[in-house]
């Protein structure tokens, strides 16, 4: 009910969506006289807000087109060399001499409601010496029934799948919520001694050990029993979706909790955009547009996915207690020896926080000191973390030295 709500509500909205943006070109053009008077600015401003608060957000462009490359700019194409129901695998090419080596670096985005996009920073710091890649997981209201399930289980064969098909010597990055299902992906891989485990893994925000400095976000997920989740947060996608029957936590229901938990600031944010865009500012308004384009385009989690990243990640912990398992087998981090490993942690992270991705070197016993480093950024949150001056100044070139250093 609540999904086909959501969408009734949205459907009937496009007419005043429509009337909105008959009022923005009226008010905005460039031979109506009132377009340059105060009330003309308003209107225009007025019109412009409701239409992106009323609007849906598809899958953001990429907008990577170049990059510096040994000091001379060369064009950049994000090119599918990987297509599955679940996951879209993405090589961002260079035209660059294929005789040219660097580093392969696999990034491994969550699956936690926005786009791989979320991450354009990320990839944009590493593409000057990395051949870079990154994982695109699908919107489940997309991927229709006959496709089958995908849970917690099937992400962590996805990555395995994904490094045998990349081959040796790749770095992996891990950002945020893939963490401790990638330290698992590694983990099995080398229990099995395959020659395609990564060379090195970086963990970046990631709750592997929630119990560290628990977050709002890791106490509300154990302030309820795991069927509350699956009674109130879980809706079926209705028609005409392509995903219809399907059970999900919608993506909607997740960005209203997250600007719940910042609401002030969101709504001072669309107040100063509004502002804004009457004095006529409009480097600051684009800054707006750009970042909420991004902020407000997410997507749906298939219901299995959900529950069970909520109960062994959040609530039993069950990789940090070694009691995660695998196709019927133990996950042990502790068969991981050969493997660089690096943690990256923001002192202000108020999604992981303090403690719970350097928790990955406490499981993995058996690695060299040698191999090892952690770093926490001082003065950043978690986004911080993989985006902004701090992360493009202070953490890319330190994962970028460290994925040198065990090529």
């Amino acid at each position: 009910m609540l999904y086909s709500a959501f969408e009734l509500t949205h459907a009937a909205m496009q007419p005043w969506r429509q009337m909105a943006r008959g009022a923005q070109a009226l008010y905005g053009a460039p031979y109506n006289p009132w377009t340059e008077t105060l009330a003309g600015r308003q209107m225009t401003a007025s019109a412009d807000l409701f239409e992106r608060l009323t609007r849906r957000y598809g899958k953001p462009a990429w907008g990577l087109h170049t990059t510096c490359v040994d000091g001379e700019q060369v064009a950049v194409t994000p090119v599918s060399v990987q297509r599955r129901p679940w996951m879209t695998l993405t090589h961002f090419q260079r035209d660059i001499d294929p005789e040219h080596e660097d580093p392969k670096l696999l990034i491994v985005a969550p699956l936690s409601g926005h786009y791989a996009t979320l991450l354009r920073g990320t990839v944009e710091a590493f593409l000057p010496a990395h051949e870079v890649f990154i994982t695109e997981w699908s919107d489940a209201r997309t991927v229709p029934q006959s496709a089958g399930q995908f849970d917690l289980h099937d992400y962590v064969d996805h990555v395995r799948d994904i490094l045998r098909f990349l081959g040796p010597d790749t770095h992996v990055i891990a950002v945020c919520q893939p963490g401790p299902l990638v330290l698992a992906a590694a983990a099995l891989m080398a229990e099995d001694g395959e020659d395609a485990r990564p060379a090195s893994l970086t963990l970046m925000g990631a709750p592997i050990d929630t119990r560290c400095s628990p977050t709002m976000p890791n106490t509300l997920a154990k302030s309820k029993p795991l069927n509350w989740f699956a009674r109130n947060v879980i809706s079926t996608v209705p028609m005409p979706n392509a995903g219809m029957m399907r059970r999900v936590y919608p993506g909607f229901v997740q960005l209203a909790s997250f600007m719940q938990m910042n609401r002030a600031t969101h709504v001072d944010a669309h107040r100063d955009f509004f502002n804004h865009l009457v004095a006529g500012d409009g480097d600051s308004a684009e800054r707006h547009r750009v970042f909420y384009d991004e902020y407000l385009s997410v997507m749906d989690l298939t219901e299995e996915f959900y529950l069970q990243t909520i109960g062994e990640v959040f609530q039993e912990h069950t990789l940090a207690r070694g009691k995660m398992r695998h196709a019927g087998r133990a996950v042990n981090p502790g068969a991981i020896t050969d493997m660089a490993l690096m943690t990256i942690e923001g002192e202000l992270d108020d999604i992981s926080g303090l403690g719970q991705t350097r928790a990955a070197h406490d499981l993995c016993t058996n690695i060299p000191a040698a191999l090892r480093e952690e770093y926490v950024q001082q003065g950043v949150g978690h986004y911080g973390v993989f985006s902004g001056r701090r992360f493009r100044e202070n953490i890319a070139p330190r994962i970028a030295r460290f994925i040198l250093a065990h090529s």
